[in-house]
């Protein structure tokens, strides 16, 4: 039979429990939005990357199309010289 102490340690140690799982509740939902919230902002980085190179490639076609333009050796010296 419990006593009026064991039942005070046992209500003690039951509250602590609770204590500790909300504890780990509160962080584990707060790790989920976080990794949310990376994810996002890892495939806007990926769009980014994405329409950067598309972009890249874009200027690099353009240019080679384009004939050159000027040739160094009519250019004028540099001040410095």
């Amino acid at each position: 039979m419990a006593t009026g102490s064991d039942s005070h340690a046992l209500e003690h140690r039951l509250q602590a429990l609770e204590e500790r799982l909300a504890f780990q509740e509160h962080a584990l939902e707060q790790l989920s939005q976080a990794l949310a919230e990376a994810r996002a902002e890892e495939a806007a980085n990926a769009l980014r990357l994405h329409r950067a190179l598309e972009e890249l490639r874009e200027l690099r076609r353009a240019l080679a199309l384009q004939p050159a333009v000027g040739d160094a050796a009519s250019e004028p010296p540099p001040p410095h010289y």
